[in-house]
Formats: C-alpha cells, sequence, structure tokens
C-alpha cells in the first residue's frame, strides 16, 4: 500500500473528537424510528434539487435552487441550453443515479470514467473530452485584478493521470478493506488526491463531491441523501478552498500535510450529521409519522381533546394499533396524555 498516501494524515486529538461526533450522530440516526418513505422521497428529491445548485455554483454557476428545479421538472421535455443549465442537468443526473444505486456500485477506473460522462452528458463543449482522462495540462490559475494569471496549483501532468489514479484508487480499496483507517480518514484523503490530480478537463470539482456522497453512503452516512452536503461547501466556499490549497502546498513534497483539508472535511460533515439529527429530533416532529399517524394526528386539529375509543370508531383503525400510535404521538410530544384508566384522553399539545 502507498505508504505516501498514508504519512501525510497527521491524526490529531482535534480529528479524533470531531470522528467521534459525527460517528455518534450516524449511529442515533440509524437507531431512530425509520422516517416515513413518502417523506424521504421528497427530502430526496429536495436535497438532489439543493446539492446540484449548490456544487455547481461553487464552480462559478449562476442559478438559484428555484432555477435548477425548474430545469429539472423540464428536463423530460426539453434539452438544457446553456453552459449553467447542462452541469446542473449533468450534475442532478449523476446525484439521483448515486443516491438510488449506490449498493451496486464499485469505485474502479471504469465507474470514475462512466461518472464523469455522466456528469458532461449533456454539455455540448465537452463532447470530445467526457468520460476521458485529460490531454493537455490543466493548471489551476487565479485572474488578479489587472487580468493577470497566478498559478495556485500544478496538477498531474496527462502522462502520469492513469498512473496515479490507479494508485489512488488501490490505495483506497486496501485502506477501506484494511480498516487500518477511520472510513472518514480514507475518504477525505482520497478525494484530496483526486483533486490534486485533477484528471480531467473540467468537471473534477462537480466529480469529487459525487464521489464523496458515494463512499459516505458506502461507509454507512446512510443520511447522506436527506442532508446536502454540498450546501454545506458552498456556505464555506472560503475555507473549502483555503484548507484545499493550503494542503496541495505540500503536495508530493517530503512534508506533505493534509491536515488543514481533512479538518474542513470532518467540520462540514459534523455540519451534515448535526443537520440529520435535527430532521429526527426536533426540526420537524411530524416527518416521522406514518401515513397513519398522521391521520390520527390530523384528528386532534379539528378535536380538542379525543380519547382512543372515539380515534377507532373515527377512522376505522383497531384499538391496539390506536394505542400505539398514540404512544408513538405523546413521544414526540405532538401530544399529551390525560388522565388515567379508561377515562385517558388526550390533546394537541
Amino acid at each position: 500500500m502507498n505508504s505516501r498516501f498514508n504519512d501525510r494524515i497527521r491524526l490529531t486529538p482535534e480529528m479524533l473528537k470531531l470522528i467521534a461526533r459525527i460517528d455518534e450522530l450516524k449511529g442515533l440516526w440509524r437507531g431512530s424510528a425509520a422516517l416515513n418513505p413518502r417523506v424521504l422521497k421528497q427530502l430526496k428529491a429536495s436535497v438532489i434539487i439543493t446539492s446540484t445548485g449548490a456544487s455547481t455554483r461553487i464552480e462559478g454557476s449562476q442559478m438559484s435552487d428555484s432555477e435548477v428545479a425548474r430545469l429539472i421538472k423540464g428536463l423530460k421535455s426539453k434539452p438544457p441550453k446553456g453552459r449553467d443549465a447542462e452541469e446542473v442537468a449533468g450534475y442532478a443526473d449523476l446525484l439521483g443515479r448515486i443516491f438510488d444505486n449506490y449498493k451496486t456500485f464499485k469505485v474502479t477506473e471504469g465507474l470514475v470514467l462512466q461518472f464523469h460522462d455522466i456528469l458532461l452528458a449533456f454539455s455540448s463543449k465537452d463532447r470530445n473530452h467526457k468520460g476521458r482522462y485529460k490531454a493537455a495540462d490543466n493548471i489551476v490559475v487565479a485572474r488578479g485584478e489587472g487580468g493577470e494569471e497566478v498559478v495556485l496549483f500544478r496538477p498531474t501532468p496527462p502522462y502520469l493521470v492513469k498512473k496515479e489514479m490507479d494508485e489512488a484508487l488501490a490505495w483506497t480499496h486496501a485502506a477501506l478493506k484494511e480498516r487500518s483507517l477511520h472510513p472518514l480518514l480514507v475518504i477525505a484523503n482520497f478525494i484530496f488526491e483526486f483533486l490534486a490530480i485533477h484528471p480531467f478537463h473540467d468537471g473534477n470539482g462537480r466529480l469529487s463531491r459525487a464521489l464523496t456522497n458515494l463512499l459516505l453512503l458506502q461507509a454507512g452516512y446512510a443520511y447522506v441523501p436527506y442532508v446536502s452536503l454540498e450546501e454545506i461547501v458552498e456556505d464555506r466556499k472560503e475555507e473549502y478552498y483555503f484548507s484545499l490549497r493550503g494542503a496541495q502546498r505540500g503536495h508530493k513534497t517530503g512534508h506533505e500535510d493534509i491536515s488543514p483539508w481533512i479538518i474542513f472535511m470532518l467540520e462540514a460533515l459534523v455540519a451534515q450529521a448535526e443537520e440529520a439529527r435535527g430532521l429526527i429530533e426536533r426540526d420537524d416532529p411530524k416527518r416521522l409519522l406514518s401515513e397513519r399517524q398522521i391521520a390520527v394526528f390530523e384528528l386532534f386539529e379539528m378535536n380538542k381533546e379525543l380519547a382512543a375509543r372515539e380515534i377507532t370508531l373515527q377512522l376505522g383503525i383497531p384499538m391496539p394499533t390506536v394505542k400505539q400510535v398514540l404512544t408513538r404521538l405523546v413521544a414526540l410530544r405532538l401530544i399529551k396524555r390525560i388522565g388515567l384508566g379508561r377515562s385517558t384522553r388526550y390533546r394537541k399539545t
């Protein structure tokens, strides 16, 4: 296994604390009652819009989330027009496939090339190089106020791309299999190397974020489709680039240290996990209800107080089921119990 990838991870107490917090929240999501499938479907559709808008805006797109939503809705009847629309359509398509089929994917060179082809499928400008490694240098530059270009980073030259991508993929598979490093460290390390290689002429940033979602899902972070990581990164765009450039300065030197990048990634993942906790704990308890539980709860919108027997008569639901539903609603603090025994009644809180 490539020792360079291991050596550049300088594990710190701060990193361990962040990882512990993420995994604590991961366990909370896994151990909670399942969310209503209908609500999960709505959340996933919303996150595809939010994540697509954020990921493309990080790279310079000007489309708002509402514009992204309208574009995605109309894709079946009308192909996208313009650079921004083409990038949005490609990212939304790729992200939807990842959310729906992540269990069937294996991160190989072939998959990375296939994902790049999907990402740029709508882009007429990229038709000749989609799904292929770059054939020319793509030096990362910034433009000064006077129009002058400043080189920020020199990625891997084209003739070394396949070799270095093969090494990065091999190390990632081995590290995940051996479990010698926490999966979050492996994922952050691989994504850093992917961005350092910059293997494609265009689409590297967007593809790195799509691959991050895939690897997180495969590592068991099941809330990924319901909370947009891309939106969190967009909100911290300056930190994103600052940490990446800071880590890239030592790339392939004798003193590689990607700590700034790892810290940024872990902090963004903590924010994502905290939002996931909000879905199941406090933001909107009604998100946790099944259709039958919603039907019972809606009766309390029309009645000041209800007994279990009244609910059974109105909805035709068996009494044992009604009692289970009422217990659930009480636990979520959506209703409260009044009285004891046969005189027990319930009221909306």
